[in-house]
């Protein structure tokens, strides 16, 4: 799919959420925990395994 598309059809998406009242916009202080959790989840992981190491 061309990505332009797939970006047009993800935006109706978005759009359609919110006015339905379903949609959830983060604030400042949502995104920086959810930023920190993820940086402390992913900490470590450079030597766990997989079949490539």
């Amino acid at each position: 799919m061309d990505p332009a598309e797939q970006r047009r059809i993800a935006s109706e998406g978005g759009k359609a959420s919110h006015e339905s009242g379903r949609g959830h916009r983060f604030t400042s202080e949502e995104a920086r925990a959810a930023g920190r959790k993820g940086g402390q989840a992913s900490r470590g992981r450079s030597n766990q395994g997989g079949a490539n190491q």
